[in-house]
């Protein structure tokens, strides 16, 4: 059977078993003690051939149709066995060396986000029903990267903690103007605005958000202070002293990093500063994996730090500051994981069986990215003068102690 070849080459660390569709048991891997040990069984012999030709696809399809079970551990144990045998599966086999060339080849495609199609792939995620992400993020639904500043913080903890070490980065004062570009339900707008008196312009593509941050303006009195709009970034033409972004950058796409950073430079004054806050990876550029580009977030790409650099500067901004959170988001992603979960018969109410499956793997896999494989998350800081900033990081720590509250 190819596919169990296949697997005896690629699975050398770790334990998995795989029962094929005529019901015989394949044992791969090295077993070792404290090294993740799961055992799969496949329920259509199609499966067989299509896991062998596209295994990053077809795995996660099979899963979410029910097809690929879990016969023993758990889903994030399969998963944490496949991410610990990647490299040998993209280095070792042709599919894995094929794969990843005609990834790269065609990434500018799948990047390629113009204005219109931007807002069509930000609508397949961020407009799900509202009440699905209240049933896993911290009630002023951060969607991004929580900062753990220790191990016994709550996700409602981490995230303030978020906001405060993004907004002390922003070197803010009051009555100045902040553009926050993929704002999200407005948590950090709203943020921004009560805790240092500024005034925030969010713009975002969702509708589903673009409603309920107005809502919430209006609801804590600070419509007057914040507004939020329904605009592409690259359709804003004010000027603003501050500019904050937080996971809308993995939906640019890499053929439109320049354009991004043009756009900065042209709206930030002269004395401004910005702040990016991304997911990223800490190997050289490559693609987006191809199950998650197709179900999750469509045109995603998470940046290296190298090409982002590039187009910093080549629109002639300042690098001023950068910081690398690495485990953060896997611990982040992990109590997502623990509340979808408990709440997991309330999703299937919302959407269906297979829906519960796809969430389930994009939030392991995603976890285990961090984890085992590439990715982390940049925050950097730029500016369009040499002392827009102060010389040394100690003004980030002040900020913080004089805003902190609890």
């Amino acid at each position: 059977m190819l596919l169990a070849k296949l697997l005896s080459r690629v699975v050398r660390v770790g334990r998995l078993v795989m029962i094929d569709a005529h019901g015989k048991s394949h044992v791969f891997g090295d077993g070792a003690p404290g090294q993740p040990s799961a055992t799969f069984r496949l329920h259509d012999r199609s499966l067989h051939r299509q896991i062998l030709l596209n295994p990053k696809l077809r795995i996660g399809e099979a899963y979410m149709a029910g097809t690929l079970t879990i016969e023993d551990g758990t889903l994030y144990d399969f998963i944490d066995v496949l991410a610990l045998n990647l490299d040998n599966f993209e280095r070792d086999t042709l599919v894995g060396t094929l794969g990843g060339w005609l990834s790269r080849v065609t990434r500018g495609l799948q990047q390629y986000n113009p204005v219109g199609r931007a807002q069509k792939n930000v609508a397949h995620h961020y407009d799900l029903s509202g009440s699905l992400y209240d049933l896993f993020l911290d009630k002023d639904r951060q969607y991004s990267c929580a900062y753990f500043s220790n191990n016994n913080e709550s996700l409602e903890e981490a995230q303030q903690s978020k906001k405060l070490h993004l907004a002390a980065k922003l070197l803010l004062q009051p009555g100045q103007k902040v553009l926050d570009i993929g704002s999200g339900w407005g948590g950090l707008g709203l943020y921004l605005a009560k805790t240092a008196k500024v005034d925030v312009t969010g713009v975002t593509l969702s509708q589903e958000q673009h409603g309920v941050s107005q809502a919430r303006a209006k609801e804590e009195g600070l419509d007057d202070q914040v507004q939020f709009k329904l605009l592409d970034y690259r359709e804003e033409d004010a000027r603003y002293d501050r500019i904050v972004s937080v996971g809308m950058f993995e939906h640019v796409g890499a053929v439109h990093y320049r354009e991004f950073f043009r756009k900065i430079r042209d709206l930030l004054v002269d004395d401004g500063v910005a702040l990016l806050h991304t997911i990223g990876r800490m190997t050289p550029p490559g693609s987006t994996n191809v199950w998650l580009r197709k179900y999750i977030f469509p045109g995603g790409y998470t940046p290296a730090l190298s090409e982002t650099a590039a187009a910093i500067e080549r629109e002639g901004l300042w690098i001023t500051d950068v910081e690398v959170l690495r485990l953060h988001y896997a611990d982040t992603l992990r109590e997502w994981r623990r509340r979808f979960q408990a709440n997991r018969d309330k999703v299937q109410a919302l959407y269906d069986e297979r829906f519960c499956r796809m969430w389930e793997f994009y939030l392991i896999g995603c976890e285990i990215a961090f984890r085992r494989l590439d990715q982390v998350v940049f925050q950097i800081q730029l500016s369009k003068k040499v002392d827009s900033v102060p010389m040394t990081r100690d003004y980030i720590g002040d900020w913080e102690r004089a805003h902190m509250t609890g």
